[in-house]
């Protein structure tokens, strides 16, 4: 009986001692599916009217032609002037000539073309100096927010003048449908001071309610583009 009694002593002890828990890693699964989306890549791609399609109609020459694709579909944007010329659609008083420049953006989908904007500036009935142009190597085309939406940069000078003083200048932005505009005046060296320095006059601009409250990066990206290109060279 006390050999019994001893074993089930035993019995119960052992069956009380559990072995000693290791350290659990734990795994949570989530329950979101994983993205099968690819990162949007912006491809630019420049074009000529050649590649146009025939329902696509523009005036002046072209300056530039590009295509890409993006989440508002297939993309066409094109910028022209018309140089300096004679229109009849200006009224002409003071026997002066005419300057117009153009950016058209078109959506193409199935061969079918829609216009979603556009953009027109003009200089009529100038009797002396008269500029209409886009400023050289600006046009882009970007992707700054990385939203997959693309934004197209227009910057472009307008001026009548006999004289050394500053041209009007703009910059046009377009996201999709929203416009962003910077306007003002860029800079020329109209004298030297009593010191030898070079003296201007001009430069001043301000920036639309777009730009104010936009994404950061645009305003910053429109006043570097602003800056690199303030100074008149006399060039284009």
């Amino acid at each position: 009986m006390k050999k019994i009694t001893i074993l089930l002593f035993f019995i119960l002890l052992f069956s009380n001692c559990k072995p000693e828990k290791k350290d659990e890693i734990k795994t949570e699964v989530s329950n979101e599916k994983p993205s099968t989306e690819e990162p949007f890549i912006l491809t630019v791609e420049k074009i000529d009217s050649t590649q146009f399609p025939s329902s696509i109609k523009y005036e002046g020459f072209i300056k530039n032609a590009v295509r890409w694709k993006d989440k508002l579909g297939d993309n066409i944007v094109i910028t022209t002037e018309t140089d300096i010329h004679f229109n009849d659609k200006f009224k002409h008083e003071l026997d002066g000539r005419d300057a117009e420049l153009f950016a058209y953006h078109f959506i193409i989908s199935d061969n079918n073309v829609k216009q979603t904007w556009k953009v027109y500036d003009y200089i009529s009935d100038c009797p002396v100096d008269i500029v209409a142009s886009f400023v050289k190597n600006t046009f882009q085309v970007t992707d700054l927010d990385k939203n997959g939406i693309a934004e197209t940069w227009l910057m472009y000078k307008t001026v009548c003048h006999g004289d050394v003083s500053p041209s009007d200048m703009k910059i046009i932005m377009y996201e999709g449908n929203t416009k962003y505009a910077m306007r003002g005046e860029n800079k020329v060296a109209v004298g030297i001071d009593d010191n030898g320095k070079k003296q201007f006059e001009g430069g001043e601009y301000k920036l639309d309610e777009n730009f104010k409250k936009g994404p950061k990066v645009f305003k910053e990206f429109a006043q570097k583009l602003w800056n690199d290109n303030l100074i008149e060279t006399w060039e284009d």
